[in-house]
């Protein structure tokens, strides 16, 4: 996914193409479309419709400030942190048009008489286009003087009843908002994942008397086919459309399965949509279980879904870019991702990739952009979104887990999952496993499935009535080859008392979710536990002395249920599978000055609305409610969180909007001992320490602090591009992105004006400046460090008096008191005399006297 740099010329270009070919082909992604061709991603020099609205008044279309300065004529300021409201905006449409010709133009003059097949205009947030093209095509086509950068197409993937109340938001933002019943309203968030399922109560929206008006500013539209038929879309759900181009010409789009429309034939989509923004109080039922009521962050606040993953593969660069660039042209508010890429981009740096970079045209366009920070952790640079434009968000633990238990005949008690009811009173119920119960006295299982209970039909079910049935969990469940619900079916055809699950020694660094039974069950998740529940099993099985054939089963058990949540564990914490920093400024695994993730938010075990069509997890197909975990459950959270402010300050830019998320977080658990941060897949609460700011950011969110933060520390489009002109030798690469000229930029991550501090190499001595703005009342605010291991930090004003509205520069003068290459972290707090604080993190990796 490497830039092509415009200098280079033809033999570069060549050897970029065949390199990248290599990894996509080998990779399995690039099938089915003609030998030798493949999609790429065409960036034009003009500026896109977009930046041709918001740049009117520059000159030329060249970008000469110096580092740190402020927006032209017609632009706003880098400091300004209450900007024009986009609502009611009106969109060049003529221009947009306009680009669109000059696309397929260049194309047919430069491929007079040639095959090839474009897939999408961009020209919103970015001027070019998808098409899919021969590696001899896409040379003549890079030799065009219009065209500024070209990049082969990739690959990403996916990365509640109770969150709400975690996250004291009835008692807290809500009220401030006005109940749950206005938490949101007018404001529209886009999400870019699998779908939705229209008929989802979770998106109705005639539960309310209030009118629920669409937005005025949203200007986007439903897309009808068969499987998301006209009436679809409503006041709650405005907008939905799907991207597949790039997935159907490789021959990967599996129609049936993935359907060509909006419609969620996976799970993934509906289920994030209802966090964000489904309606408070929806029923969660099932397997015939009653969970509670759902509700999402902002439930007043309108829907707008931008299908661009599916089932069977994930998705591609190419879809998710028109995604964005059609979310951005349709006026929404927020744009959530639930999606990583599938490999670190190669090449200058880690920001320089069509979705990063199409993602801070949507910023500088005035829409607050989240996303998953990935399901690869828990190793150090495991980070899957980079840039500083982007708000990254992390998974944590909630206080709510859902325990059962199996007690065996000699006393002992493992501890099990599964949302499941217990046994009948105190009785113990004889065990026998699949293998031991088959027909005609047969000794071993004719397949694995059997051993697992997915075939009933081996299994003497006058053996096995009444006693509780013990099944292997495989990695063929991981693989969706075996499932529960198919073993429940079996327990119940052969009248099993209940079902218990151990598991197979070779399932390891998986975590399970509690899993829906309606019968008595659980699954033993630890190895370990499974191996003490078979030799329990094994020692009290009774055999005839002369054939070994069993003739007494004795080992006993009853199941403790699972349906009642159990709110004593401590939380949060960060989950082991969460993605860490420090954030990787590239390839090398060089580390940037910025911070990652931004923060962390409950993607542990989370209830949410599920698809009619959904097959992402087979033990909650054909049910309307699922419980996921991923850091794609915690980036919705924070995307209705982020709705709430916008619609309390809704001319915050989106740093400001970042900005009160971040300062307002939360550093302790429940019990008031710090966060702390799983470390290894297996067992991973034994190996669990306190969390740094690589593994929660600035730390765990507070979403009624968030609506009263006090200052802001707000960042512009101007400085993201004297950010990325900073660095060595990105001149070029920017302008192919962008279209403007690099000045002058000595900038660093360091130097933006994040709510945070990073400094990934520390030679001697450092100046850090952070500009306040304060956004509530007068205030006198005291500035305190707590520097971290081998750095000195002062602080000047560490005293000031600030009124509304106004800002305060504050310099950090930071030394290096030894050498050292260990990431050491501090704190800075910025604490007002009327009760507001901003605590922002201090992290330091190397250090040279």
């Amino acid at each position: 996914m490497g830039v092509v740099r415009r200098e280079q010329r033809a033999a570069p270009f060549l050897w970029v193409v065949a390199v990248l070919g290599v990894l996509l082909l080998g990779g399995g992604v690039v099938r089915g479309f003609e030998e030798g061709t493949a999609v790429y991603i065409v960036t034009m020099k003009q500026a896109a419709a977009s930046h041709k609205r918001l740049d009117l008044g520059r000159s030329g279309g060249s970008r000469v400030a110096a580092a740190g300065g402020g927006g032209g004529e017609g632009d706003t300021p880098a400091t300004s942190v209450l900007r024009k409201t986009r609502h009611g905006s009106s969109k060049p449409l003529n221009y947009g048009s306009y680009l669109v010709h000059l696309h397929n133009s260049l194309l047919k003059r430069t491929l007079r008489g040639e095959h090839y097949i474009k897939l999408y205009s961009y020209r919103y947030l970015m001027n070019g286009f998808a098409v899919v093209l021969t590696p001899q095509q896409a040379e003549k086509l890079y030799r065009r003087k219009e065209v500024s950068n070209m990049m082969l197409d990739f690959s990403v993937r996916a990365a509640t009843t109770y969150t709400p109340e975690f996250l004291g938001l009835p008692q807290g933002a809500w009220v401030q908002e006005g109940g749950p019943q206005c938490a949101g309203q007018g404001v529209v968030i886009g999400l870019i994942d699998t779908g939705i399922d229209p008929n989802h109560p979770s998106f109705a929206d005639d539960l309310t008397t209030d009118n629920y008006p669409v937005p005025a500013h949203y200007a986007g539209n439903c897309e009808v086919t068969n499987d998301f038929p006209s009436g679809s879309c409503n006041r709650k759900l405005v907008g939905a459309q799907h991207f597949a181009a790039s997935a159907i010409t490789r021959g990967v789009f599996n129609a049936s399965q993935d359907l060509a429309s909006p419609s969620d034939s996976d799970g993934h989509g509906t289920h994030t949509a209802s966090i964000v923004a489904g309606n408070h109080g929806i029923p969660v039922i099932v397997a015939g279980h009653h969970f509670g009521n759902a509700s999402g962050m902002a439930p007043h606040a309108h829907i707008a879904v931008y299908k661009a993953l599916y089932k069977g593969f994930g998705g591609f660069a190419a879809d998710v870019v028109a995604a964005i660039d059609q979310a951005a042209q349709d006026n929404v508010d927020i744009i959530s991702l639930s999606i990583t890429p599938n490999r670190r981009p190669p090449g200058l740096a880690t920001f320089f990739n069509p979705i990063d970079m199409a993602l801070m045209s949507a910023v500088k366009a005035g829409i607050f952009v989240v996303q998953a920070a990935g399901n690869t952790g828990p190793s150090p640079k495991s980070m899957s979104s980079y840039s500083p434009w982007i708000f990254t968000v992390g998974a944590s633990a909630h206080d709510r887990e859902y325990k059962n238990y199996v007690v065996l005949g000699n006393n002992l008690t493992i501890p099990g999952v599964g949302l499941a009811p217990g046994t009948d009173g105190d009785s113990m119920y004889n065990l026998i496993a699949a293998p031991h119960a088959l027909k005609n006295y047969t000794t071993s299982p004719i397949e694995m499935s059997v051993g697992e209970c997915q075939d009933s039909s081996h299994l003497d079910k006058d053996l096995i009535c009444g006693k509780i049935l013990v099944c292997s969990y495989s990695i063929r469940f991981v693989l969706g080859l075996s499932s529960v619900k198919q073993a429940l079916d079996t327990a119940r055809n052969v009248s099993a008392a209940g079902v218990i699950f151990y598991l197979d020694p070779f399932v390891l660094g998986f975590q399970l979710n509690p899993t829906p039974m309606d019968i008595p069950g659980l699954i033993i998740p630890s190895s370990d536990d499974s191996k003490i529940f078979l030799s329990y099993y094994n020692e009290s099985l009774v055999r005839d002395e002369t054939s070994n054939r069993i003739v007494s089963f004795g080992a006993v058990a009853k199941i403790l249920g699972g349906l009642e949540p159990d709110y004593g564990s401590s939380a949060p914490k960060v989950m082991f599978y969460s993605a860490r920093g420090p954030d990787p400024e590239d390839n090398t695994l060089a580390n940037a000055d910025i911070l990652k993730p931004n923060l962390v938010a409950p993607g542990s075990s989370i209830w949410g609305a599920w698809s009619s069509l959904g097959l992402d997890s087979a033990e909650f197909t054909g049910e309307s409610f699922a419980m996921l975990s991923g850091t794609s459950m915690a980036a919705p959270h924070v995307a209705g969180l982020a709705a709430l402010i916008k619609q309390r300050f809704p001319s915050f830019s989106p740093a400001a909007i970042g900005s009160a998320l971040s300062t307002t977080t939360t550093l302790s658990d429940r019990q008031g001992n710090p966060i702390m941060s799983q470390r290894t897949y297996s067992n991973p609460d034994s190996t669990q320490t306190p969390a740094t700011p690589f593994d929660m950011g600035n730390g765990f969110t507070n979403a009624t602090a968030a609506l009263d933060p006090g200052l802001i520390f707000d960042c512009s489009y101007d400085d993201y591009f004297s950010f990325l002109c900073g660095i060595n030798g990105s001149g070029p690469v920017v302008t192919n992105y962008t279209g403007n000229n690099c000045g002058v930029s000595t900038m660093t991550g360091s130097d933006l004006n994040l709510p945070s501090i990073t400094i990934a190499v520390l030679n001697q001595s450092r100046t850090i400046t952070r500009t306040v703005t304060n956004v509530a009342g007068d205030e006198n605010y005291t500035v305190s460090c707590n520097a971290p291991y081998g750095v000195a930090v002062s602080a000047a004003p560490t005293q000031f008096f600030l009124p509304s509205g106004q800002k305060q520069v504050v310099t950090f003068i930071v030394n290096a008191t030894m050498n050292n290459s260990s990431a050491s972290f501090g704190i800075v707090g910025f604490y007002g005399d009327r009760g507001h604080q901003a605590i922002i993190p201090f992290s330091v990796m190397s250090k040279v006297v």
